[in-house]
C-alpha cells in the first residue's frame, strides 16, 4: 500500500427511493433517499432495526433493492454483488468480522487479488511486504504472519480495514467501527479516518455512539422504522436532537449504581490460570464478587478477559485453582451444571450464545428447558411448546425486540434487536451470579438504558454481577469494583468512588496505575 497514490477521487453517492423487503413481509428499508458528498464523514444512527445495515449493505453490493437504484456522479449503477462494490472503490468492514481464521494476516489481506510469480504462482515475498506497508502506513498495529483465528476482535476489525485500504477503496462503509477500540485507541482511529477523508475518500460509518457521531461525522442521516427521517449537518444538530428523532423520545442516563450493602461472596475465583500451547494466557487470577455487587473487568481486547469468563463458564480448561459459586466448587462441573446457578451472556452471540438458523422461541428457551423451570418435561427431551411461545413474547415485549413473531429465524432479526433476546433470556433466569460479557455491544441508547437498569435490578434483589466491558463509561456508570486486566493478570482493583478514565485507561495499557 506504501505506493498507493495520496488522493483518490470518491464518486458522490445517491441513494434514491431504495426499498428492501425480507419475507415475513418485514420492510427493513422503505423509500429511501439520501445524498452523500464525496470526501466527507457521513454517519447513519438509528434504533436496532432502523434500517442502517441493510442501506449500507445495498451501497456494498451485498443486497438488492427491490426497488430504487444507487447512484454514483449521477449514473446509474447496477450492484449485483460485493465484487461489483469493489471494482467500483466501495468496500464494507461488518460489525461481524468476515475473515479466514485459517489464514494469516498478510493472506486474508491480499485474499481475492493475490500478487502472482510466473502468471499463477502466489508471490508470498511480494505479498507480505506489500501487507506490511499497509499496516504501517496506515498505523494498523498487526503482526502479518499471525493467524487470524488467534487475534483478538480488534485485531480482527484492524485486519478487515487493511484489507479495504490495500485495495485503495474510496469509499469506505464501518458499521459499528468503535465497538472493540478501547478510549484510548478511538481518538486515534478518528485522526486516520480524518486524514482518510482528507484525501479524497469517504467514509460511511454506522454508530449507536452519538458522542461519537457528533465529534467525527460531517452529516448525519437518522433512520426510524426503515425510513429517512433526516439528514443534517451534525454542527447543527445534538445528542438530545438525535435521540428523539431516532426513538421518538427523550432518554436520558439516570440509570446509575447507588451505594449499598453487599452479602456474602457468590463467586470466588482462586489462583486460576489458563495455559495453552504452553503459553500461559490467563493467571493467577484471584478474585471475588458479593451478592448484591457488580464487578467490571476492563482491559484492552486480548488480555484475558475472554479466558477469565469461558474458565468460570467451563468452556475453557483451567490449569489448578478453585471456582466456587454460591459456596459450591465447580471447577470439575460441566457447562450444564454449571449454568444451574450462572446466567451467562458471551461476547460473540452468534457462536457462543444463539443459533441463528434457530427461531426466536427456541433461542429464549435454550438452558431453560434442560434445567426443570416448567418449560419441558422428560429432561428436556419433550417441550412444552404453548410456554415456551408464552415466554418468547415476554422476552419480546420487556425487551422490545423488533420483530414480526417469535417463530422467526433468530438470523433473520438485526445484530442488535438478537443481542436482546439473548439478554432476555438470560436476565430471566434469576441466578446467584450472572456474568455479561460486552452486553450493550451493539444496542441502540434506547436498549442500552433498559439493559443498564436490568443489570441493576439484578444487583437489587441480590444476585452477583460479573460484568466485562470494553464501554468504560459503562464500568464506571455501574460497577462497584472495577479490575483491570493486562497480559492476563489483575493489574488494578479499584473501588467505583475512586475510578477514573485515566486510572482505568494507563493500568489498560500499560499494566500500571499512575
Amino acid at each position: 500500500m506504501s505506493n498507493a497514490p495520496d488522493h483518490v477521487s470518491a464518486p458522490r453517492i445517491s441513494l434514491r427511493d431504495v426499498t428492501k423487503v425480507y419475507p415475513g413481509p418485514v420492510t427493513a428499508i422503505d423509500a429511501v433517499s439520501v445524498e452523500i458528498e464525496p470526501g466527507t464523514i457521513h454517519a447513519f444512527v438509528g434504533e436496532n432495526g432502523a434500517g442502517k445495515s441493510t442501506l449500507m449493505k445495498v451501497l456494498s453490493g451485498e443486497v438488492r433493492p427491490d426497488r430504487g437504484s444507487v447512484m454514483l456522479n449521477d449514473r446509474v449503477v447496477p450492484l449485483s454483488s460485493a465484487r461489483d462494490a469493489m471494482d467500483l472503490g466501495i468496500g464494507i468492514v461488518h460489525q461481524e468480522i468476515l475473515l479466514v481464521n485459517e489464514l494469516t494476516v498478510w493472506e486474508n489481506v491480499v485474499l481475492g487479488a493475490e500478487p502472482v510469480t510466473y502468471g499463477f504462482m502466489l508471490d508470498k515475498t511480494r505479498g507480505r511486504s506489500a501487507v506490511q506497508a499497509s499496516i504501517d502506513r496506515f498505523g494498523l498495529d498487526l503482526d502479518p504472519d499471525a493467524p487470524v483465528g488467534s487475534l483478538s476482535l480488534a485485531a480482527r476489525q484492524k485486519t478487515e480495514i487493511c484489507k479495504l485500504l490495500h485495495r485503495d477503496v474510496s469509499v469506505l462503509i464501518l458499521d459499528e467501527p468503535t465497538a472493540v477500540l478501547t478510549p484510548q485507541e478511538v481518538p486515534k482511529f478518528f485522526d486516520e479516518l480524518r486524514r482518510l477523508a482528507r484525501t479524497g475518500r469517504t467514509i460511511c460509518f454506522i454508530s449507536h455512539h452519538l458522542d461519537e457521531v457528533m465529534e467525527l461525522s460531517d452529516t448525519v442521516s437518522v433512520l426510524r422504522d426503515g425510513r429517512l427521517v433526516e439528514t443534517c449537518a451534525t454542527a447543527t444538530t445534538s445528542i438530545a436532537a438525535l435521540t428523539r428523532r431516532m426513538i421518538d423520545r427523550d432518554v436520558v442516563f439516570t440509570t446509575r449504581r447507588t451505594d449499598g450493602e453487599f452479602g456474602d461472596v457468590i463467586l470466588r475465583v482462586s489462583d486460576v490460570c489458563v495455559v495453552e500451547r504452553e503459553l500461559q494466557s490467563l493467571g493467577p487470577i484471584d478474585m471475588d464478587v458479593r451478592s448484591g455487587e457488580i464487578v467490571g473487568v476492563a482491559g484492552v481486547d486480548g488480555n484475558g478477559q475472554r479466558e477469565l469468563v469461558e474458565a468460570i463458564m467451563g468452556v475453557r480448561a483451567t490449569t489448578g485453582g478453585s471456582i466456587r459459586v454460591a459456596g459450591v466448587e465447580i471447577a470439575h462441573q460441566n457447562i450444564l451444571e454449571r449454568r444451574r446457578a450462572i446466567a451467562y451472556v458471551p461476547a460473540e452471540r452468534k457462536t457462543a450464545g444463539a443459533s441463528i438458523n434457530s427461531s426466536v422461541t427456541e433461542n429464549t428457551l435454550m438452558t431453560h428447558h434442560r434445567l426443570g423451570e416448567g418449560f419441558a418435561r422428560l429432561g428436556g427431551w419433550l417441550v412444552k411448546w404453548k410456554r415456551s411461545r408464552e415466554f418468547a413474547e415476554e422476552v419480546r415485549d420487556r425487551f422490545d425486540v423488533e420483530l414480526n413473531d417469535v417463530s422467526q429465524n433468530l438470523g433473520s432479526l438485526s445484530g442488535g434487536n438478537q443481542q436482546k433476546v439473548i439478554l432476555g433470556r438470560e436476565l430471566s433466569m434469576l441466578r446467584p451470579l450472572t456474568i455479561l460479557d460486552q452486553p450493550t455491544r451493539g444496542l441502540d441508547v434506547g436498549s442500552i438504558e433498559y439493559v443498564h437498569q436490568s443489570i441493576l435490578d439484578v444487583r437489587a434483589r441480590g444476585g452477583a454481577v460479573l460484568l466485562v466491558s470494553s464501554d468504560l463509561e459503562e464500568l464506571l456508570r455501574l460497577s462497584d469494583t472495577i479490575v483491570v486486566l493486562f497480559r492476563g493478570r489483575i493489574v488494578d482493583r479499584v473501588g467505583a468512588s475512586e475510578a477514573t478514565l485515566d486510572r482505568l485507561g494507563t493500568a489498560m495499557l500499560q499494566g500500571s496505575n499512575p
